[in-house]
């Protein structure tokens, strides 16, 4: 049993794990930056250790520093949450070579899956479907234009790291094609610390879709069921749901085919705690293998709305070396989860960031609704992270109640003094083809586009 945990993040996700903690009667420890000393996690913690300046490169990427701190406050673990360390499997051995249980999968299972195409690889080893591309990492423009010609355009750059939609670019053109590689490349490197890319076929008017899994180390692996993504702007997703109506309304086999991909792979990985399969799908039906993210996802809430599990506590707990609970036949669906991502942005100007004091705060309640946040009236959302400030998610027993729900519910929500994504998501769930869950990833930039635009303002 653990007695003190450290919580290696900010924002919602840290909040959410210090909940998780509570409920175990597990004490925690936040660490958090010279900007985030008046931040919700801080506030909630047992203690707090101040590891640095605003830049994530000075606090919530240190890891001297986090150790530090884990060290000085004497935990047990470490909880890394999402984003910045949570998938970097040297930071893994660090702790586990310091003898602090690192929640999430082993260094190991994270270094065979951290270089997404070797990941492809260990997909194709285990017979799931994987889009065409290069066989490896892309060295040069070159060899690039080798691969795009042999598989044909569109093609997808995407970076061997990391995750989130950066150090990724399409290219319809050798044109496009030189230029992505190199902008991807350079964004991967700012981002993640790795430069190195590879190049897969575009699937057009894909469905994203992606499969919880968890294993306790034991042998024992089980998926959740699916989410569907598909709702996203530049690679960043806006609206998630389960379950994906695509699966529900058009391929009811996909779930129990996929889900018995996505443990597959895990199983060849040795995969351990919380993670998930990504896929994309096309209109036919066929699925391919996109990558594993080696952590919690933002989205998990939707999964525990329909499943009755809690994601976090079971990461907890199986980093404590307890067995899974549920064996597959157990896990149940009920009903139907939508999130909304809220964040500081202004949608309507590229989405540009809008930081600054919330000087009005109201979350919106009641049967089916849940508020994942870390803001409140007088936080001052700043410029230097990822502008996502919450997370709305609605429940209901089909998904036109779920809908419904939200709507209600963006509209009860009242936050000013920033901008905020909300009035855009509730445009979206009035669009036709998006009650009918007729959407891929190209949605938003249509509704962004000619007519549907002005239909788009109108609604919003």
């Amino acid at each position: 049993m653990f007695e003190k945990i450290l919580v290696a993040n900010r924002g919602e996700i840290a909040v959410r794990i210090i909940r998780a903690c509570k409920e175990l009667n597990i004490r925690t420890v936040a660490v958090y930056s010279e900007v985030d000393a008046n931040s919700m996690h801080v506030q909630m913690a047992d203690e707090a250790i101040c590891i640095g300046k605003a830049a994530a490169s000075e606090s919530y990427l240190r890891i001297d520093r986090i150790i530090s701190a884990a060290e000085i406050a004497d935990v047990d673990a470490i909880h890394p949450g999402y984003g910045f360390l949570s998938e970097n499997a040297h930071f893994a051995e660090v702790c586990e070579s310091c003898n602090i249980r690192f929640i999430g999968p082993s260094a190991r299972a994270m270094s065979a899956l951290e270089d997404k195409a070797v990941s492809r690889a260990l997909a194709k080893k285990a017979g799931v479907p994987i889009p065409p591309g290069s066989e490896g990492i892309v060295e040069n423009e070159k060899d690039a234009l080798a691969i795009a010609k042999r598989i044909g355009y569109p093609v997808m750059i995407k970076a061997v790291a990391g995750g989130g939609g950066r150090g990724m670019r399409i290219a319809h053109n050798d044109i496009s094609l030189v230029k992505g590689f190199h902008t991807a490349r350079t964004e991967a490197e700012k981002c993640f610390g790795n430069s190195g890319v590879y190049i897969e076929k575009f699937i057009e008017n894909p469905h994203h879709i992606e499969f919880q899994i968890l294993g306790d180390g034991k042998g024992n692996i089980i998926h959740l069921g699916e989410r569907d993504c598909s709702i996203q702007r530049r690679n960043q997703k806006l609206i998630e749901e389960t379950p994906s109506p695509l699966i529900a309304n058009k391929y009811p086999k996909l779930r129990e085919k996929m889900g018995k991909a996505a443990i597959r792979i895990a199983e060849l990985a040795n995969y351990t705690n919380a993670g998930t399969v990504e896929f994309i799908v096309d209109d036919a039906g066929n699925y391919y293998f996109l990558e594993v993210n080696k952590r919690i996802q933002v989205e998990h809430p939707i999964t525990e709305e329909v499943t009755g599990v809690d994601l976090v506590r079971y990461q907890i707990e199986i980093a404590m070396g307890e067995p899974l609970r549920h064996r597959q036949g157990d896990i149940k669906f009920t009903g139907h989860a939508i999130e909304c991502r809220v964040n500081a942005e202004n949608p309507f100007d590229d989405f540009r960031p809008s930081p600054g004091r919330i000087e009005m705060y109201y979350q919106p309640g009641g049967h089916g609704v849940r508020v994942d946040t870390h803001a409140y009236a007088g936080y001052t959302v700043p410029p230097t992270y990822d502008s996502m400030i919450g997370k709305l998610v609605t429940y209901g027993k089909d998904r036109r109640e779920a809908l419904d729900r939200m709507s209600r519910a963006l509209n009860e929500y009242m936050l000013t003094g920033v901008k905020t994504t909300m009035s855009f998501q509730q445009a979206i769930l009035q669009d036709p083809n998006f009650r009918r869950g007729v959407y891929s990833t190209n949605f938003v930039e249509q509704l962004l586009s000619g007519a549907r635009r002005e239909f788009i303002e109108e609604k919003a």
